[in-house]
């Protein structure tokens, strides 16, 4: 089955076929579309759809719903996400599983309406308070927004954790074929792991529990602690995702994600045509990164450029990779303005000397 659908309904769907209980979100453009589709269909199959009176409630609420043990999800835009910040961080401590997505908007501050890719600090190097991490997904397409929010909330039930969508205004709204959709009766709504020990469901025949992440014992809260940590490194070990774009006889390589590394790749093809062998690393998670790839095959690249619509955050993490190996260079834009194709030939041509 096939439909053309944007970015922002692409994700709903990957969310209903995932078996989402309950949304609770907020109006905030460029993200509309998703609450408003929630909207009509959560009620059609006697599911929850409560818009809250900011963003701040909507994640409280999905936090009290997540202790039941049902698939939860929310969506923002990025001064929205700011505000939810504070229960993101308490949702770690209390290893709760939801979604949250970001269809990311321009900033700092109110900012505009246009794409960008400034929220990726926020994201990946948590925006709260406290040594957490959130599991942080990037799609560049809408088929794999749709693929990678059915995906989020079987990590977040896997690793007892809220997982981060991070797109953005492009991506969510372009219209774009998505294959593999369910038919609505055939919405996937089981949960394969065993959430039986940890809910709150009313404590009828067994004893009652609490879920906190308060502790008030330093030695306490240390060793709970030392428990996200382990669980942090088992996620980085397991679930690095990314894709490899023409590397094999590349002297040359773009780093990018989302919306950029679409433009990337045209980029990349016009180079080619020109006979210049460039290729791309695409991290699908963002957290985890694929750190390890960069350290093994940096060296074999005469220059490593980061593209971002952004004034160079994920170069952070990629020249913490590489340590030196090689040359690490950035090309991006700010405030809503989106590089072209040609003018990222233009720029790479330029930095790589080609």
């Amino acid at each position: 089955m096939k439909e053309l659908l944007s970015g922002n309904i692409a994700l709903c769907k990957g969310a209903m076929w995932a078996g989402i209980d309950a949304y609770f979100g907020y109006p905030i453009t460029p993200q509309n579309e998703i609450p408003e589709f929630f909207s009509y269909e959560m009620p059609k199959l006697n599911k929850i759809f409560v818009q809250s009176e900011s963003e701040i409630a909507a994640a409280s609420m999905v936090m009290g719903a997540a202790t039941t043990g049902k698939k939860v999800m929310t969506t923002s835009s990025s001064p929205g996400i700011s505000l939810m910040q504070e229960t993101l961080s308490y949702m770690c401590g209390c290893e709760l599983p939801a979604v949250f997505a970001n269809i990311a908007r321009c900033g700092p501050g109110l900012g505009g309406i246009a794409p960008s890719q400034a929220d990726y600090f926020q994201s990946v190097h948590s925006g709260g308070h406290g040594d957490y991490k959130l599991t942080v997904l990037a799609p560049a397409s809408a088929q794999e927004t749709f693929d990678l929010t059915a995906m989020a909330f079987y990590l977040a039930f896997k690793y007892r954790n809220p997982v981060m969508i991070l797109t953005d205004g492009l991506l969510g709204q372009m219209l774009e074929p998505v294959e593999n959709i369910a038919p609505s009766d055939k919405i996937f709504s089981t949960n394969p792991f065993d959430t039986s020990s940890w809910t709150l469901s009313g404590a009828k025949d067994r004893k009652p529990r609490h879920i906190k992440s308060l502790f008030l014992n330093p030695i306490q809260l240390e060793a709970h602690n030392l428990k996200l940590q382990a669980k942090y490194k088992k996620i980085a070990e397991e679930e690095v995702r990314y894709e490899e774009y023409q590397t094999d006889d590349a002297d040359y390589l773009i780093v990018a994600y989302g919306s950029s590394s679409r433009i990337s790749k045209g980029a990349i093809e016009q180079l080619r045509k020109k006979g210049k062998k460039i290729g791309m690393l695409r991290p699908i998670t963002l957290s985890p990164f694929p750190s390890n790839w960069l350290a093994r095959n940096a060296a074999r690249f005469k220059n490593i450029v980061v593209t971002e619509l952004s004034a160079g955050q994920m170069l952070v993490d990629v020249k913490c990779a590489v340590e030196g190996r090689t040359t690490v260079s950035f090309y991006g834009r700010m405030g809503g303005a989106v590089f072209t194709t040609e003018e990222l030939v233009a720029e790479i041509t330029k930095i790589c000397n080609l």
